[in-house]
Protein backbone atom coordinates (compact mmCIF):
# COMPACT_ATOMS: atom_id res chain seq x y z
CA UNK A 1 0.00 0.00 0.00
CA UNK A 2 1.40 3.33 -1.10
CA UNK A 3 -0.35 6.66 -0.85
CA UNK A 4 0.62 9.97 -2.37
CA UNK A 5 0.49 13.17 -0.39
CA UNK A 6 1.76 16.72 -0.38
CA UNK A 7 0.13 17.94 -3.58
CA UNK A 8 -2.62 20.52 -3.59
CA UNK A 9 -4.18 21.55 -6.85
CA UNK A 10 -1.39 20.10 -8.94
CA UNK A 11 -0.88 23.21 -11.07
CA UNK A 12 2.62 24.65 -11.36
CA UNK A 13 4.02 27.35 -13.59
CA UNK A 14 6.86 26.55 -15.98
CA UNK A 15 10.13 26.87 -14.16
CA UNK A 16 8.47 26.18 -10.86
CA UNK A 17 9.07 23.43 -8.37
CA UNK A 18 6.97 20.78 -6.74
CA UNK A 19 7.62 18.01 -4.27
CA UNK A 20 5.63 14.81 -4.27
CA UNK A 21 5.64 12.36 -1.41
CA UNK A 22 4.49 8.81 -1.08
CA UNK A 23 4.06 6.86 2.13
CA UNK A 24 4.37 3.11 2.15
CA UNK A 25 2.57 0.92 4.62
CA UNK A 26 1.91 -2.73 5.12
CA UNK A 27 5.32 -4.00 4.11
CA UNK A 28 9.01 -3.40 4.63
CA UNK A 29 10.88 -1.60 1.88
CA UNK A 30 14.30 -2.95 2.79
CA UNK A 31 14.40 -5.24 -0.22
CA UNK A 32 12.75 -2.91 -2.71
CA UNK A 33 13.61 -0.38 -5.32
CA UNK A 34 11.32 2.63 -5.27
CA UNK A 35 10.34 4.29 -8.51
CA UNK A 36 8.50 7.32 -9.74
CA UNK A 37 6.58 6.97 -12.97
CA UNK A 38 4.47 9.31 -15.00
CA UNK A 39 1.93 8.95 -17.72
CA UNK A 40 0.79 11.69 -20.03
CA UNK A 41 -2.38 11.44 -22.12
CA UNK A 42 -1.81 9.22 -25.13
CA UNK A 43 1.58 8.08 -23.92
CA UNK A 44 2.86 4.99 -22.20
CA UNK A 45 3.72 5.06 -18.55
CA UNK A 46 7.40 5.86 -18.20
CA UNK A 47 9.91 5.68 -15.40
CA UNK A 48 11.13 8.98 -14.04
CA UNK A 49 13.46 7.81 -11.32
CA UNK A 50 14.33 4.79 -9.24
CA UNK A 51 16.17 4.51 -5.95
CA UNK A 52 17.21 1.54 -3.89
CA UNK A 53 15.67 1.74 -0.46
CA UNK A 54 18.48 0.24 1.52
CA UNK A 55 21.45 2.23 0.26
CA UNK A 56 19.88 5.02 -1.78
CA UNK A 57 21.47 4.46 -5.16
CA UNK A 58 19.63 6.60 -7.68
CA UNK A 59 18.79 6.39 -11.35
CA UNK A 60 17.03 8.98 -13.51
CA UNK A 61 15.58 9.18 -16.95
CA UNK A 62 17.38 11.47 -19.34
CA UNK A 63 14.43 13.83 -19.58
CA UNK A 64 14.52 14.72 -15.88
CA UNK A 65 18.15 14.22 -15.01
CA UNK A 66 19.51 17.29 -13.29
CA UNK A 67 16.04 18.65 -12.56
CA UNK A 68 14.40 15.98 -10.41
CA UNK A 69 15.78 14.40 -7.27
CA UNK A 70 14.34 11.38 -5.52
CA UNK A 71 14.96 10.54 -1.89
CA UNK A 72 13.55 8.52 0.93
CA UNK A 73 13.03 8.90 4.66
CA UNK A 74 13.47 5.50 6.17
CA UNK A 75 12.10 6.46 9.57
CA UNK A 76 8.70 7.27 8.11
CA UNK A 77 8.72 4.92 5.10
CA UNK A 78 8.26 7.93 2.88
CA UNK A 79 9.47 8.49 -0.66
CA UNK A 80 9.94 11.91 -2.23
CA UNK A 81 10.59 13.38 -5.58
CA UNK A 82 11.67 16.99 -5.78
CA UNK A 83 10.84 18.41 -9.19
CA UNK A 84 12.57 21.62 -10.20
CA UNK A 85 12.63 23.66 -13.39
CA UNK A 86 9.36 22.13 -14.42
CA UNK A 87 8.39 22.18 -18.07
CA UNK A 88 5.00 21.81 -19.75
CA UNK A 89 6.11 18.43 -21.03
CA UNK A 90 6.38 17.26 -17.43
CA UNK A 91 2.60 17.38 -17.25
CA UNK A 92 1.38 13.90 -16.40
CA UNK A 93 -0.10 11.72 -13.74
CA UNK A 94 2.70 10.73 -11.40
CA UNK A 95 2.87 7.45 -9.54
CA UNK A 96 5.18 6.10 -6.91
CA UNK A 97 5.97 2.43 -7.18
CA UNK A 98 7.91 -0.35 -5.54
CA UNK A 99 9.60 -3.34 -7.10
CA UNK A 100 11.24 -6.07 -5.10
CA UNK A 101 14.95 -6.64 -5.42
CA UNK A 102 15.70 -9.66 -7.56
CA UNK A 103 19.49 -9.68 -7.70
CA UNK A 104 22.50 -8.68 -5.65
CA UNK A 105 23.26 -5.95 -8.17
CA UNK A 106 21.75 -2.57 -7.41
CA UNK A 107 22.40 -1.46 -10.96
CA UNK A 108 20.60 -4.46 -12.40
CA UNK A 109 17.61 -3.99 -10.14
CA UNK A 110 17.47 -0.28 -10.88
CA UNK A 111 17.27 -1.23 -14.53
CA UNK A 112 14.38 -3.59 -13.79
CA UNK A 113 12.63 -0.79 -11.94
CA UNK A 114 12.36 1.20 -15.14
CA UNK A 115 9.79 -1.18 -16.62
CA UNK A 116 6.19 -0.72 -15.44
CA UNK A 117 5.66 -4.43 -16.03
CA UNK A 118 8.01 -5.28 -13.18
CA UNK A 119 6.32 -3.14 -10.54
CA UNK A 120 4.89 -4.96 -7.54
CA UNK A 121 3.07 -2.08 -5.86
CA UNK A 122 1.62 1.11 -7.29
CA UNK A 123 0.74 4.25 -5.45
CA UNK A 124 -2.18 6.50 -6.19
CA UNK A 125 -1.77 8.68 -9.22
CA UNK A 126 -1.24 12.39 -8.71
CA UNK A 127 -1.96 14.86 -11.48
CA UNK A 128 0.78 17.38 -12.11
CA UNK A 129 0.06 20.12 -14.60
CA UNK A 130 2.76 22.55 -15.67
CA UNK A 131 1.20 25.51 -17.40
CA UNK A 132 1.12 29.28 -17.36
Amino acid sequence: LMSAAGVWGGLVQPGGSLRLSCAASGFSLDNYVIGWFRQAPGKEREAVSCITWRVGIEDYSGSVKGRFTTSRAKATNTIYIQMNSLKPEDTAIYYCAAVRRRTASARADLSRCRSPNNIDYWGEGTQVTVSS
